[in-house]
């Protein structure tokens, strides 16, 4: 397999693990980036545009984006602390006082923390919604707004796969007056230079190679489990179960390679990102970046950072760690340090940031494995940073 772009000398490992992830785990076509401070130390890309396509006649290019999944959820969570540090919305505050119609069914008490942190009871709705109802940002504000939440709010977590996008992308149309796609390119990708979309435009959507399944890869050498507890398959296999609904929150499954779907706007989960991008994204929330940034403030960082939730997680049956919008740095979601934050895509994507060591981290893939939390091919990836990072 031929891999193109650079890398630096100390970085070096990160491609031989970029190339093993092609050789001996099923990949089909990615990228991966690193910033470190600011500078750009790793920048690869391999294999197929499309999934299903030929490395040959259509290979991924520099410019090569992809759908990056609940990858997308890190950058929607960026605009609503960005508002905060504006003093534009109070994280504390009910979010009915932005939304109204939002504290119907109990919901009087759910505050903006309480989103981002997945602890407002909300990680399903009761009648899932159709592909063509969750392109629609009315439909879906409608739907949550009138949820009666799962639990008591703030008291437990629990991941919101899909009604987080719903949710925080409602709340930043009701304090800006725009979309949160409008807000976030105007105010962070734009400025930084970024491809990363949340609404992919027309004119760059000739960019964006078809994703799909990957057969799962051999267990050995990945560092990962190839087998989930009983619990969690147990889990999704249940229709009933508050794991299988907040995944299926829309039925039947959207067709990620619609450009309908990639043109609207889904805060949890339809990003479309280079690994550059996604890297870049997190560079300059948090440290400088050609001139720019940080976009973080240092109480907005720990803030992001905070751990707001710990232990089982009622819908993804594992123990997690969540911050302000943000998985932290856990045995289920493995980053690259205890101060780490970011957050992965089902399958694939991953991208964070780690303040303390000055690494900015994005992977992008078309190819999507079972795993949610932890891919094998992204984490072989973070092992060679941190490898790369003890040699000095």
């Amino acid at each position: 397999m031929d891999v193109d772009g650079t890398v630096s000398d100390r970085f070096a490992p990160v491609r031989e693990a970029f190339e093993r992830n092609f050789t001996h785990r099923g990949e089909r076509g990615a990228a991966v980036a690193v910033h470190l401070r600011g500078r750009k130390v790793v920048d690869l890309w391999g294999g197929a545009r499309d999934v299903d396509g030929d490395a040959a006649s259509a290979p991924w290019e520099r410019d090569t984006a992809q759908v990056v999944r609940s990858a997308t959820k890190g950058v929607a969570a960026a605009v609503v602390l960005l508002l905060h540090q504006r003093g534009l919305l109070d994280l504390d505050e009910p979010v009915a006082a932005y939304w109204p119609g939002f504290k119907a069914a109990g919901k009087e008490r759910v505050t903006v923390r309480h989103l981002l942190a997945h602890r407002a009871g909300l990680p399903a709705v009761d009648r899932p919604l159709t592909p063509a109802e969750a392109l629609d940002p009315e439909r879906t504000a409608a739907a949550v707004a009138a949820q009666a939440p799962a639990w008591e709010p703030g008291t437990d977590h629990g991941y919101h796969a899909q009604t987080f996008g719903w949710l925080v992308g409602e709340l930043v149309r009701r304090v800006t007056g725009v979309s949160l796609g409008a807000w976030l390119a105007a105010e962070v990708t734009g400025p930084a230079g970024a491809d990363l979309w949340i609404g992919l435009p027309e004119a760059v959507a000739a960019r964006a190679g078809r994703c799909g399944p990957l057969p799962a890869p051999e267990a050995a050498g990945t560092g990962l489990k190839a087998r989930p507890k009983r619990a969690v398959s147990e889990a999704y296999a249940d229709p009933r179960s508050l794991t299988r609904r907040a995944f299926g929150a829309i039925s039947p499954t959207a067709d990620e390679n619609d450009p309908a779907y990639r043109a609207a706007e889904m805060p949890a989960s339809n990003g479309v990102a280079t690994a550059e991008g996604l890297s870049r994204f997190y560079a300059v929330l948090s440290g400088e970046l050609d001139g720019r940034g940080p976009l973080f403030t240092r109480e907005t960082l720990d803030l992001a950072r905070a751990e707001h939730a710990a232990g089982p997680d009622r819908v993804l049956i594992v123990t997690t760690r969540v911050g302000a919008g943000y998985m932290l740095h856990s045995p289920a979601s493995p980053l690259l340090a205890p101060g780490s934050f970011g957050h992965p895509g089902r399958g694939g994507a991953l991208g964070f940031a780690d303040p303390e060591s000055g690494v900015a981290f994005g992977y992008v893939t078309n190819g999507f494995l079972k795993s949610v939390t932890a891919d094998p091919r992204a984490q072989a990836l973070v092992r060679a940073v941190r490898e790369s990072l003890a040699a000095g």
